[in-house]
């Protein structure tokens, strides 16, 4: 069967319904990005991605150009010019992010919103265990990912002028509430363990939340490594980075460490492997090594690892409802009903010696 890496690495030729219009592209260019005024090429990166994300070739190199989907879509989802507004302020803070170069508004250019940002070379590993890479890059890969997630924690909201990115304060109630009825509007058949959950995890919410600004789906698979060297180069996929509790977000990181196990595209797992003969370090160790960086004691995670494994049954509970009611892309078939009852189960038995 095909793995995650072979399914996402790499480019292809945009399908039909997302192809660009290059000349017109290229006389909106032509006055705002030198050299990519004619001779444009264009190829459509593989990795999942909800908003469309491309190669742009011309005569002054590659750029990436990322876009909302054509068509109609839900008023909340795909804020690119919401992406843009994150890197633009991300770029002066020495984090790795790709520069932000170009917004355009106007959907006349092709189609729908879009922006354009540095293309930056390098490696995408869609599998956490690395395969193929040495065992001393490996360690040196998973602390650079440890680092640059603490770095992100610790900047200051106001100070980059994201302040107001979102409302603040009772982040967990709140997300908790809207992943619940997510989850009620999406469930198929009853699962107890889920019904349990959303009843359990109101009643031991954290009595003290931190505010800080969070990506919402920081993972390897996220990431642009060196081409030869282990260490980050840019974090990708801004959408869902919000004002929220970095616990949260630190807990949803963790997936590869907690995650099921899966034979075909839907997880990429650390359980069951062998850790220190790959160097990757054990959940327990990483958090350590973050909380270090951070100046801060470790905290009490099971709350945070239930609520997050919660969400992520949640997610997938949503993602096979689309595909019964046959508005899911072909991406859902990875997923199974089975793999919703699997993870709350998990996600019970991490709060249970919380809840008593």
């Amino acid at each position: 069967m095909t793995g995650r890496q072979e399914q996402f690495s790499g480019e292809e030729a945009p399908p039909a319904h997302l192809q660009l219009d290059l000349d017109r592209l290229a006389t909106w260019l032509s006055s705002r990005l030198p050299g990519m005024d004619r001779g444009l090429s264009a190829t459509k990166f593989k990795g999942g991605q909800s908003n469309p994300t491309y190669r742009l070739s011309g005569p002054a190199g590659s750029y990436v150009l990322r876009r909302k989907p054509p068509g109609k879509l839900v008023a909340s989802a795909h804020q690119i010019d919401r992406e843009y507004r994150i890197l633009s302020a991300l770029a002066s803070t020495g984090l790795p992010i790709p520069r932000p170069f170009l917004y355009c508004e106007d959907e006349a250019v092709i189609g729908s919103e879009f922006y354009i940002v540095e293309h930056v070379a390098g490696r995408v590993f869609w599998e956490a265990d690395m395969e193929g890479v040495p065992p001393t890059d490996r360690a040196t890969v998973y602390d650079d990912m440890n680092r640059v997630l603490a770095a992100l924690h610790q900047l200051d909201p106001q100070a980059i002028g994201l302040g107001d990115l979102a409302r603040t304060g009772d982040y967990a109630a709140r997300n908790l509430a809207r992943w619940s009825k997510i989850y009620a509007q999406s469930a198929l058949e009853p699962i107890a363990d889920m019904d349990w959950l959303m009843e359990a995890l109101p009643r031991h919410l954290p009595a003290h939340e931190q505010t800080s600004f969070i990506h919402g789906d920081y993972g390897l698979y996220n990431l642009i490594l060196h081409p030869t060297q282990p260490r980050v180069m840019a974090v990708l996929d801004w959408e869902m980075a919000t004002l929220g509790d970095p616990l949260i977000d630190l807990a949803h990181h963790l997936r590869a460490w907690w995650d099921l196990p899966d034979s075909g595209l839907a997880a990429t797992s650390l359980v069951g492997l062998d850790l220190p003969a790959l160097g990757i370090p054990s959940m327990e160790d990483y958090l350590a090594r973050y909380c270090e960086r951070r100046a801060m004691a470790v905290p009490d995670m099971r709350w945070h690892l239930a609520y997050a494994q919660f969400r992520y049954a949640a997610m997938v509970q949503g993602i096979l409802k689309r595909a019964a009611d046959g508005t899911a892309s072909s991406r859902v078939m990875v997923h199974s009903q089975d793999r919703v009852v699997r993870i709350a189960a998990m996600a019970r038995r991490s709060l249970e010696t919380l809840a008593g």
